[in-house]
């Protein structure tokens, strides 16, 4: 084979290698992938009410314990959406279970963490769900707490999408001792300034009191509410302005920016892609943030400066209360943070010469080497051992899956028939 011809195959096999690889990296969706299911639409509906969707759709393994509309009734006839939210977070598994791994569970019996356990509210086992293989093709579910019965089992497998989402139906809700008897206040029943000031929220407290902003939050809570509360470490860094030389209308939308109207949890936060706005909003400025994503980590920007969310305070639908690491500074009363400073114009460049020209003696830098290709992209450790079962669809058609480019992957690619192409020109 010529240089030529050997230059072509290797062309075509990088351009096959990418579009194999940007068709089978793939997000789900669970709001869409039951929206096929009318059986499953009350389900939908409380994933979309409590916001658990999106927590859904930001984890990449996962599995969903969905109940169909008849089963789902006895949970939800008599409890608030509150409860309903930890209820519901306790069918969400942490980790990839279809039909056949269910089937092959190391003896017999497994403890699996659910979406419920990382709220913080579940002490103990309360968080996890217990999985037996009962044989003769039964699975049972039931809590992971001692003492608690297999109540629910496997039903059927509803969507698998390897080895990301997998939704399978039970037959009946996995409830944890003591979660639906759990007092569940009304949002208007919350002290929040008693809970700002339990979280190390003292002097944001004391703020949104004496210049009555917590009017206005109390107001909206009922409705839905999100604050992000700086710790009171935030108030005492370099660079924080004296709020005391704000107009008091200044003061009052400095605070009020640090809340938005709407139940918002740190799920829906990780999917948030376009602006969001603030109960300081209004026509005269967006008075908006802008969010970002770094695996479980979230970090407001303002324009002027950026804070990460620290802790969660609260999650209680219809209330949500974060701490952040700095003063949320809004550029409507602040300005832009300084960008790196622009090349002066022709007319009024100075005369001094140039700090960084090189030295005569310099040397013209040398081609930078490539980079070595970035390491392969292993599975997951916890993918079954074998494939998924018939039930099983092909995630290249599958009805809830948003394509998204592999960049990172197709450089290797790229990166390494390159250098195959490189060498064999060089031969």
């Amino acid at each position: 084979m010529g240089h030529k011809s050997k230059i072509l195959f290797f062309l075509n096999l990088t351009l096959t290698t990418v579009v194999l690889l940007t068709t089978t990296i793939s997000a789900h969706n669970i709001t869409d992938i039951l929206s096929g299911f009318p059986e499953y639409s009350d389900f939908n509906n409380y994933l979309t009410q409590t916001k658990l969707d999106d927590e859904i759709n930001s984890r990449q393994t996962i599995t969903v314990l969905v109940l169909n509309n008849g089963a789902l009734s006895a949970l939800t006839a008599k409890h608030p959406i509150s409860v309903i939210k930890n209820a519901l977070s306790l069918h969400v598994i942490l980790d990839y279970y279809d039909p056949t791994k269910l089937h092959q569970i190391p003896k017999g019996s497994t403890l699996s963490t659910t979406l419920y356990q990382t709220t913080g509210n579940a002490p103990g086992n309360l968080g996890f769900v217990n999985i037996t293989d009962l044989q003769g093709g039964k699975v049972g579910f039931g809590s992971a707490v001692p003492g608690s019965k297999l109540d629910s089992s496997y039903t059927k497998a509803v969507k698998q999408i390897p080895y990301n989402i997998s939704v399978i139906e039970i037959s009946a809700p996995i409830i944890a001792p003591g979660m639906l008897t759990a007092p569940a206040p009304s949002a208007s029943d919350v002290n929040i300034t008693a809970a700002l000031e339990k979280a190390g929220c003292k002097t944001f407290a004391s703020l949104i009191t004496s210049n009555g902003v917590i009017k206005t939050f109390q107001s909206t809570a009922d409705k839905g509410l999100t604050v992000f509360a700086p710790n009171d470490e935030a108030f005492k860094a370099a660079g924080v302005p004296d709020l005391n030389k704000l107009s008091n209308a200044d003061r009052v939308s400095l605070l009020l920016y640090h809340a938005r109207a709407g139940y918002t949890p740190k799920g829906t936060l990780k999917t948030t892609k376009d602006p969001i706005d603030t109960l300081a909003t209004n026509g005269a400025g967006k008075y908006d943030l802008k969010v970002t994503t770094a695996g479980d980590e979230v970090t407001l920007h303002t324009g002027v400066d950026s804070s990460r969310i620290a802790d969660t305070v609260l999650d209680a639908t219809p209330l949500a209360i974060f701490t952040v690491d700095n003063v949320l500074l809004p550029e409507e009363l602040f300005g832009k943070s300084p960008s790196p400073a622009p090349a002066p114009g022709p007319v009024t460049t100075p005369s001094p010469a140039p700090v960084l020209a090189p030295s005569p003696a310099s040397k013209a830098p040398s081609p930078a080497k490539a980079s070595p290709p970035a390491p392969p992209v292993e599975s997951p450790s916890n993918s079954p051992a074998v494939s998924p079962t018939a039930e099983s669809e092909n995630s290249k058609t599958a009805n809830g899956v948003h394509r998204v480019k592999g960049s990172a992957v197709m450089a290797v690619v790229l990166t390494g028939c390159a250098t195959v192409i490189s060498s064999l020109i060089l031969s």
